[in-house]
């Protein structure tokens, strides 16, 4: 009984520390990031890191792990690991990550970007945009918004590491002036980013934004240029300017020159202004009023500001000068003066008018006689053509009965040729029965052996028909006394019939 009791107590004991090991089995070792973390590992056996590392690059040494777990279920031995759960990182859409690297061996004097993964600092390369499983003991994850190039803009790219004068390289000057250099080198580039969406690293290149478009300037109000004329006269200027930036020249003009209020006060308004003060003061004021002078002035100005914003990338599109603002004290007696002007301007048009009613009065006369006696002359060339046509008509019907009869006359010539054939034929054929008739006559008088014998037989043939077997004589064969024997053979067959 004690044995049993013994036996039932193991068997439970056994099934306890089995309970207790699954619980411990799934309660303590478990680990179970869920979707959107992940699990940082922590060993708390083996070798010791060195005293400049901070993470554990090998699962032989103890402390933070550089790899981490991922969303899923693992179990691992509680007194060898401890783990940590985090969130993932996750990059929003529309922005990208820049890494640094808190581990590793310290950067080459004058580094900001770690050469190689050995080394801690800034990763040249970006993440995209998504989720990442990046141990936050290991990495720092710096977020920058993507680079938006809208059309009619351009990138221009600086270099923000690399080689420069510090390190012992001088820049080149013959590459406009050494202000770009190679994409070796610290400085602008002469490569430029076109429209669209791009991830840079902020650490590496720096990117401004240039807007190639077309530009106006308009230097008007407080802004207008002021310039004195040859005779002493304060003129005021206004008007606008429209320029771009050429895509090729951006590099070099924003970075010499600046931004685009820059290139205005810098190089438009001083190329403006100074032209005007100097070719200003070479005219008089009245040459602004009246006259070409302000059309040549304005295409002198443009003519310039094309010449001067070339050299620099720079695009003039138009110039235009909207207003010329005179002195008072000319502009009145000029205003008179040209009212004046346009009221005998106004007269001289009215004379003009009244000339021009006069001269087409007349012309509509002249086209009237002419209408006339075009309708005359086409009426006259008209009946000379039906005269010439029914003269035409009637030689043509003349010529016709002509020809009718002549064809008639001939027909007649060949009907009587033919009727003139037809009789000698007839008459051949009469002499040639006439011929064949006396003939056969002969060839009769001869079988009869006479004439006489001859018409005696065609009178028996005429008035005796049948006569033998009326009349005959059958003892001796004869007919009225006349002997048949001693005819002939022909006689007698027609005496027969």
């Amino acid at each position: 009984m004690g044995k049993i009791l013994s036996s039932t107590a193991l068997v439970i004991f056994i099934l306890l520390v089995l309970l207790v090991g699954l619980f411990f089995f799934w309660f303590g070792c478990r680990i179970e990031p869920e979707n959107g973390q992940i699990a940082i590992m922590i060993k708390k056996t083996g070798k010791d890191l060195p005293a400049d590392q901070i993470i554990a690059t090998d699962p032989a040494y103890k402390g933070i792990q550089l790899e981490v777990l991922g969303e899923g279920r693992y179990f691992r031995n509680p007194y060898v690991w401890d783990w940590e759960i985090r969130q993932i990182s996750d990059i929003p859409a529309g922005s990208f990550g820049v890494l640094v690297r808190k581990f590793g061996k310290d950067l080459p004097p004058g580094e900001i970007i770690a050469p190689g993964p050995e080394y801690k600092g800034i990763v040249r390369e970006t993440l995209n945009t998504g989720k990442h499983r990046i141990n936050p003991y290991a990495y720092e994850v710096k977020y920058y918004n993507d680079i938006q190039i809208m059309p009619g803009n351009v990138g221009v790219v600086t270099n923000l590491t690399g080689k420069d004068i510090f390190s012992g390289t001088a820049n080149d000057l013959t590459n406009h002036k050494g202000f770009i250099v190679d994409g070796s080198r610290k400085g602008v580039v002469a490569r430029i980013l076109k429209e669209g969406t791009h991830r840079i690293n902020p650490y590496i290149q720096g990117v401004s934004i240039v807007n190639i478009q077309s530009q106006r300037y308009e230097f008007t109000g407080n802004d207008a240029i002021m310039f004195l004329t040859v005779d002493g006269f304060n003129i005021s200027l206004e008007g606008t300017v429209e320029f771009n930036i050429q895509r090729d020249a951006a590099p070099w003009l924003t970075h010499e020159v600046g931004n685009m209020e820059d290139i205005l006060k810098k190089l438009i308004l001083p190329s403006v202004s100074g032209f005007a003060r100097i070719e200003g003061s070479k005219k008089s004021a009245t040459e602004f009023i009246i006259g070409e002078s302000r059309q040549v002035f304005q295409n002198e100005l443009e003519q310039f500001l094309r010449k001067i914003c070339s050299n620099w990338g720079i695009s003039i599109n138009s110039v235009l000068i909207r207003d010329i603002t005179p002195p008072q004290e000319i502009a009145e007696i000029i205003r008179n003066r040209e009212l004046a002007q346009q009221e005998a301007k106004k007269f001289r048009q009215q004379i003009e008018q009244a000339k021009s009613a006069m001269e087409l009065e007349r012309q509509k006369m002249l086209a009237v006689q002419n209408r006339t006696r075009v309708e005359a002359e086409t009426l006259k060339i008209t009946k000379e053509i039906e005269a010439k046509q029914q003269q035409l008509e009637r030689m043509i019907a003349a010529r016709t009965e002509l020809e009718v009869t002549a064809l008639d006359y001939k027909t007649a010539e060949a009907n009587v040729k033919a009727l003139l054939t037809l009789a000698e034929a007839e008459r051949q054929v009469i002499e040639s029965q006439n011929i064949s008739e006396a003939e056969i006559l002969q060839r009769n008088v001869e079988a009869f052996g006479s004439g006489e014998n001859y018409i005696r037989g065609l009178l028996f043939q005429k008035i005796g028909p049948r006569l033998e077997s009326i009349m005959t004589n059958g003892g001796r064969g004869g007919l009225f006394g006349l002997p048949l024997n001693g005819a002939s053979k022909t006689v007698q067959d027609e005496v027969k019939k």
